[in-house]
């Protein structure tokens, strides 16, 4: 049976290198603009392991008393 997906004088395989390179350039791009903005989950992991003492130092606190 015949290859019917790309004819064989018309196949190029750097064109879908050069297209994963020009993908792979842009990833980081994107990752550095959104770097800044990134303070947001931050502000809420550390809310969330200031809640988490405050549990613990309470239920603490009503086993001790």
């Amino acid at each position: 049976m015949a290859n019917n997906q790309a004819p064989q004088g018309n196949h190029d395989p750097a064109g879908s290198t050069q297209m994963f390179r020009a993908f792979v350039d842009e990833a980081p791009q994107g990752r550095q603009a959104a770097a800044p903005s990134s303070g947001g989950p931050r502000i809420g992991l550390i809310l969330g392991v200031v809640v988490a003492v405050a549990v613990i130092a309470a239920v603490a606190w009503l086993a001790l008393a």
